[in-house]
């Protein structure tokens, strides 16, 4: 059950949702302020996008625009659609075939719902880390290097130089840069966790994308990669999916409200914490549903 934001401490500067008072209307008409959103130009946009999974239908004409250089936060209860929307955005879904898209997915204002994308690119440009650490069973800089070996470096000193970089941006070089040549899967879930956010920024991305990151990780696993996501944000646009409301708070530039494959309300995160516009999304947030 999501925890009510009544009965928890908010972050600092974040405002209780005692008094909001949500205006309700039918779910069919939630669509007008996401095309309003839609409307600013952003990094990532789905416009209209809906999605099968086989004759299940899984995402019903959703148009959300992800701004440039923010943390946009994803949240709803278990099974509406987030995670699914989060990897329309580079394609991920295509694993789980037979996938059926209609509507656009735009990355920089070009449609990725194609045959001719090249996925491998689309991939690199927008990465994506998932809910449990992946590390793969090989040493911390083979983890890091994997991808820029990948997309064909192969000069070591460039390497080390990569691998460095991402570590710092991961905040786990000072932690483990006595250790780079031990096997990954030695380090604590949080530093996994954070070994495959370093994995992923070690090819530049353009967008990453995250999948209820800390979701398995302790308090202060999880306080450490809050304040990565919030470092990089000036140079990579971040999309999040949580469950927990108090981490959207804490990190989020705007937040993106999801029901049964729709999406009921987004916008700056303190106004829809404290003045949604939808019922369902105050029921949400206060802990009445989910």
């Amino acid at each position: 059950m999501a925890e009510s934001l009544l009965a928890v401490a908010p972050a600092p500067g974040f405002v209780r949702p005692i008094a909001i008072h949500a205006v309700e209307e039918p779910l069919s008409q939630v669509q007008d302020s996401a095309a309003l959103a839609a409307a600013v130009p952003g990094r990532l946009e789905a416009r209209d996008l809906s999605l099968w999974y086989g004759a299940h239908q899984a995402l019903r004409s959703v148009s959300l625009s992800i701004r440039d250089r923010q943390i946009t936060a994803i949240i709803g209860p278990s099974g509406c659609g987030k995670s699914t929307l989060l990897r329309c955005f580079n394609r991920m879904n295509d694993l789980y075939p037979p996938i059926r898209y209609e509507g656009s997915i735009l990355v920089d204002g070009r449609d990725v719902v194609g045959n001719r994308v090249d996925l491998v690119d689309l991939r690199r440009r927008v990465g994506m880390v998932f809910q449990r650490a992946n590390p793969f069973p090989m040493s911390i800089f083979e983890n890091v290097a994997y991808g820029p070996r990948l997309y064909g470096v192969r000069d070591r000193r460039r390497l080390e130089a990569i691998v460095e970089s991402a570590l710092r941006r991961a905040a786990l070089w000072n932690e483990i840069r006595d250790r780079l040549g031990r096997s990954a899967l030695g380090l604590s879930g949080g530093q996994q966790q954070r070994i495959c956010i370093a994995r992923a920024l070690a090819v530049n991305p353009e967008v990453l994308l995250l999948d209820e990151p800390a979701s398995a990780l302790d308090p202060v696993a999880t306080a450490k990669i809050e304040e990565l996501l919030l470092a990089i944000k000036s140079e990579v646009t971040v999309v999040i999916v949580t469950h927990n409301m108090q981490q959207a708070a804490r990190i989020s530039d705007r937040t993106a409200f999801m029901m049964q494959g729709e999406l009921v309300e987004e916008g700056p995160t303190q106004t829809l914490f404290t003045q949604p516009k939808q019922r369902l999304t105050e029921d949400y947030i206060t802990g009445r549903f989910g």
